[in-house]
């Protein structure tokens, strides 16, 4: 049986952007809908938190210090030691009804994140991009025409990257180049009228296994490169929305989850919902490196 604990009943309003330090042996994650970021560590179980001025997207460790990150108006630095946020560049300036959401670094120390159209009430606009931010802190549009970014991972020899676009039914595969970090030859990785639900954030194991959360559905899956459903997790409230491997030994799936501002009805018979999971899922997930800009 699959161990799922709740380590923070943080009742987040929407979780995600999970990031594992290994040199200080805790993990990154940010409500969005909250405005904050989280640090929890494992050790002593404490989760500080940092008030953000927008909604946050996602974010990364920084090579040099800090975290990089997206907010709702594009790309920053965070120095967690002054809560200072500096700009570096917001590309969608000109969309009103967009906001930057799932990201993380590459391998080779690029930071990619992407938009989704957010505007309560209204039908759904496909005016989101995918963004990769290169160490030189030039951006470049890389996906036109999304609706909501979401599931970004690379495979373990950077040879793949996988992308979603939450409301367009499918988890994507690129033919990625290392170097450079172009990418081409789009194709189905994931067909999620299949499986039911829409994906969300995701991350990949050291044996090149995609992992992959599905709100709603209240599960988290794990599919082999080839695509193939190798195992479900179900976990014990209805909208898990990122995950990444962390602890000493990079051992533990990290989960986070979201309330989605419901009413207290809405979770009848659900445990902990908005909280940090730590799921101990029997394999081992690979560090992601930090932004080298």
């Amino acid at each position: 049986m699959v161990d799922i604990k709740c380590v923070v009943d943080a009742g987040a309003q929407l979780g995600e952007g999970t990031v594992w330090d290994p040199a200080n042996g805790v993990l990154w994650w940010i409500d969005i809908w909250g405005q904050l970021i989280h640090r929890y560590n494992p050790q002593t179980g404490v989760d500080e938190t940092w008030q953000a001025p927008k909604y946050l997207g996602c974010l990364g460790l920084r090579k040099s210090g800090g975290l990089v990150l997206t907010m709702a108006d594009g790309f920053h630095f965070f120095d967690p030691e002054t809560g200072r946020f500096d700009p570096i560049c917001d590309p969608e300036a000109h969309l009103e009804d967009t906001r930057f959401n799932d990201g993380k670094c590459d391998r080779q120390g690029r930071f990619w994140s992407g938009t989704m159209f957010e505007v309560p009430g209204q039908p759904i606009a496909f005016t989101g991009a995918l963004y990769r931010m290169d160490t030189d802190l030039s951006v470049h549009r890389m996906i036109e025409g999304i609706g909501c970014s979401n599931g970004l991972a690379w495979s373990p020899d950077s040879r793949i990257m996988y992308f979603s676009d939450s409301h367009a039914g499918a988890v994507w595969a690129y033919d990625f180049d290392a170097a450079t970090g172009a990418i081409e030859n789009r194709r189905i990785f994931i067909d999620m009228s299949v499986t039911g639900g829409v994906a969300d954030g995701a991350t990949v194991d050291a044996e090149g296994c995609y992992w992959v959360t599905i709100p709603v559905t209240g599960k988290v899956c794990r599919y082999d490169p080839d695509g193939r459903l190798m195992q479900t997790i179900e976990m014990p409230t209805d909208l898990p929305t990122c995950c990444e491997f962390g602890g000493k030994d990079l051992d533990i799936l990290y989960v986070t989850t979201a309330v989605l501002r419901r009413p207290p009805e809405h979770f009848v018979g659900q445990k902990h919902p908005g909280g940090l999971f730590a799921v101990d899922v029997g394999v081992k997930g690979l560090i992601l490196p930090p932004f080298a800009g």
